[in-house]
């Protein structure tokens, strides 16, 4: 049996949202989630990863199919735990976590005041974050924040490095779409809120810009 779910004209995170709901109060190993738009479909697929479901996805012009299936007899119901993610995800068990540093960046300047001296300090920032090494474990951006990440970032190549260290930058899908630079995201996963607080429940320190 194959378990449906209409989740069109409905933000992030509210698609993965009710799919978690779904996969709490059922036992599936067959379900379809009906989204309407790329950061949808980029968070739903990676929850439905996370849960053990092979995934595919089909898309016209105006719905997405995310397809997610696995076989019987590993279909478990999702248990919720304070991270709100799939216990089949080993990365979010804090034994495997050594202790890490979340950056949360808000904008594309840093500090209040001068805007184009604080566009030149970002950039300096962002430049000079691999000197935190291996403390360094996760880069989120959201508001216009997400710039950075985008084709006409000046520190892309900079967010390659920490990527190819083994940094995990999340890029909120939802201020994407908000700012139109979906098109032009260039590193990191889309995300949603529930990604964002379950990093930050997993972060031993989070330091907002």
């Amino acid at each position: 049996m194959v378990k449906e779910l209409d989740c069109r004209k409905m933000d992030c995170p509210a698609p993965v949202l009710e799919t978690k709901k779904c996969l709490e109060s059922e036992v599936l190993s067959h379900i379809r989630v009906l989204v309407d738009n790329d950061a949808a479909v980029e968070n739903v697929s990676r929850f439905l990863t996370y849960a053990g479901f092979e995934v595919g996805v089909e898309s016209d012009m105006a719905m997405s199919v995310v397809e997610g299936t696995r076989d019987q007899a590993a279909a478990v119901k999702l248990t919720s735990g304070p991270t709100g993610q799939p216990a089949s995800a080993p990365e979010l068990s804090k034994e495997n976590i050594p202790a890490k540093i979340m950056v949360m960046a808000a904008s594309d300047k840093l500090g209040v005041g001068d805007d184009e001296l604080g566009a030149k300090l970002m950039i300096n920032f962002i430049k000079t974050l691999k000197e935190m090494g291996k403390e360094l474990w996760r880069l989120v951006f959201v508001n216009h924040g997400v710039s950075l990440a985008t084709l006409d970032s000046e520190v892309l190549d900079e967010l390659h490095a920490l990527e190819e260290s083994g940094v995990t930058i999340l890029v909120c899908g939802t201020c994407l779409t908000h700012l139109g630079l979906m098109e032009k995201k260039a590193i990191g996963q889309t995300t949603n809120m529930l990604d964002i607080v379950t990093a930050m429940q997993l972060a031993d320190k989070v330091i907002n810009l």
